[in-house]
């Protein structure tokens, strides 16, 4: 069932990741807007991550709890998206589009912790790395098809807008269909009721001496701050930049980025192999110090099909970087602290997420997108840096969390690999 969730959640994304910032242009976005939507969108998800660490440990089913904000009240903007044309136009559409992803974003962030605590007792940590690698493969598979099929229902529609809304439509059928698939997972209770605290471990005071004693996790999530805010200075611009400097159509984005998803499927399964044999850290390594490179090939681009080589080596590299970034996470928390530490480390992403669209933003109106891909790429590279001098595995790490083995109820990535970097990459 959590296979085909993801399936189905990848071929939702693979309408909303690929073609929101097109829809938005469409409706009379400016650049601005569009680094405001991004930062907005980042803010809110922070919001409502500690609330969501609460009621996943306080919440007698993790499982409806997802359910019901992730899989039910965010994926029902989906539907805003759709009719949105019908009611609104201009600067108002605009406006409504972009309070219709921050509320998408909150809620399902909302059901984050849960769901990374609910994941960690499904998958068994043996061979965690290959399951992900193979989900991941075919998420990939079913996100290239339907990137695809919604390019061209875009481009043969009768109008831009009237294509978007018809993809949005489908994209709310195959969100619909994970919420189904994720619904049928037979919940592990005992393990889940055991590890339940009291409020108490969420007052400032108390978070702050739980990460004085764990400085391997604080100095991961510092180092995937950077990361992200790097990431995020030119991740929403990439498709602005395709379509305003080299008059890439939909369908092009679409292909391009069906080229990132095929490239990497192979990735999928041997970044799973080698997650297992290797370790997280050292997937994460390597990944991150290749990954840096791309935002500076952009400078090079001057047509629709260039990007095509950053596209493939994009794919393969993400797919093994964002699926060692969250087998880590999971590796350095035990059952007890991993909802908390979900929430936390999410609320340093998202944080950092939202400072890097706005100062993006603000770098590609008044310096231009050279400025953008270059403090992108030296941004990902200081952040490789500081992952090699100051995270250890968990195994090195005195402080760090072991995983819990012993209990046989607990069957130990973007949501995939697909939660903690969906829709970041280069593409």
């Amino acid at each position: 069932m959590f296979f085909f969730d993801g399936i189905f959640a990848a071929s939702q994304d693979a309408i909303h990741v690929t073609y929101l910032t097109l829809y938005v242009l469409a409706l009379g976005a400016t650049k601005a807007q569009i680094g405001l939507m991004s930062a907005l969108g980042s803010l809110g998800a922070m919001l409502l991550l500690l609330p969501g660490a609460i009621l996943a440990e306080k919440s007698p089913s993790r499982k409806w709890l997802v359910v019901l904000s992730g899989g039910g009240i965010s994926r029902l903007m989906l539907l805003g998206f759709a009719v949105l044309p019908f009611f609104l136009s201009g600067e108002s559409a605009v406006m409504a589009a972009i309070a219709m992803k921050v509320i998408m974003d909150a809620f399902s962030n909302l059901s984050m912790p849960a769901w990374t605590s609910l994941t960690a007792d499904i998958v068994p940590l043996a061979w965690r790395g290959r399951y992900f690698g193979t989900r991941n493969m075919f998420m990939g598979i079913a996100n290239m098809l339907v990137t695809f099929i919604a390019g061209q229902m875009i481009v043969h529609a009768a109008t831009p807008l009237e294509g978007y809304q018809k993809v949005y439509l489908l994209a709310l059928v195959l969100g619909i269909s994970s919420t189904v698939f994720f619904a049928s997972i037979r919940e592990t209770q005992s393990s889940h009721v055991a590890s339940q605290k009291g409020l108490e471990v969420y007052k400032p005071r108390v978070l702050l001496q739980g990460l004085k004693r764990d400085p391997n996790f604080v100095a991961f999530c510092i180092s995937q701050m950077v990361w992200n805010f790097s990431v995020n200075i030119a991740g929403p611009f990439f498709s602005v930049y395709q379509v305003e400097v080299l008059n890439s159509t939909p369908a092009i984005i679409g292909i391009q980025s069906i080229i990132a998803s095929v490239s990497g499927l192979p990735a999928q399964r041997l970044f799973g192999t080698l997650n297992d044999r290797w370790g997280p850290r050292k997937v994460l390594l390597l990944t991150g110090f290749l990954i840096p490179f791309m935002p500076f090939v952009w400078l090079l681009v001057r047509s629709p099909w260039h990007p095509t080589p950053i596209n493939i080596w994009a794919g393969f590299m993400w797919a093994g970087y964002s699926l060692a970034s969250f087998n880590f996470l999971l590796s350095i928390s035990t059952q007890e602290t991993r909802a908390r530490y979900s929430a936390l480390y999410q609320i340093a992403v998202t944080l950092s997420l939202a400072a890097g669209s706005a100062f993006g933003g603000f770098l590609v109106q008044h310096v231009g997108y050279p400025a953008i891909f270059i403090s992108s790429g030296i941004g990902r590279f200081l952040s490789v840096f500081l992952v090699w001098r100051f995270v250890k595995s968990a195994q090195e790490s005195p402080d760090a969390a072991l995983p819990v083995l012993d209990q046989p109820e607990i069957t130990t990535s973007v949501k995939e690999a697909e939660t903690y970097q969906n829709g970041h990459e280069d593409i």
